[in-house]
């Protein structure tokens, strides 16, 4: 007889999910340093420019500069989970 637990798991697509090798593990962790490099570097850039944009009393380019921040670090950790999810998906 099968507990709640596996039923829950089965309705919801999640009871066949592979454990990951140990390679698999390794390339993870190595995208998620990888991105996080380039989401500090994105950060550090953007931080910058705002303040530039603040003592220029700009504060038009700041809010634009802030959504663009926004939307870049976005970016930046879909393009992460996307090569994340291409490895847990390969055999």
């Amino acid at each position: 007889m099968k507990s709640a637990y596996e039923m829950a798991m089965e309705r919801m697509g999640g009871g066949d999910h592979k454990p990951l090798t140990d390679a698999q593990k390794a390339k993870i962790a190595e995208i998620n340093t990888l991105y996080e490099s380039k989401i500090a570097g994105a950060k550090v850039g953007f931080d910058g420019r705002i303040a530039a944009a603040h003592a220029a009393t700009d504060f038009m380019a700041v809010a634009t500069l802030e959504d663009e921040r926004r939307k870049e670090i976005a970016r930046l950790e879909a393009m992460c989970e996307a090569e994340k999810e291409k490895v847990r998906e390969a055999v």
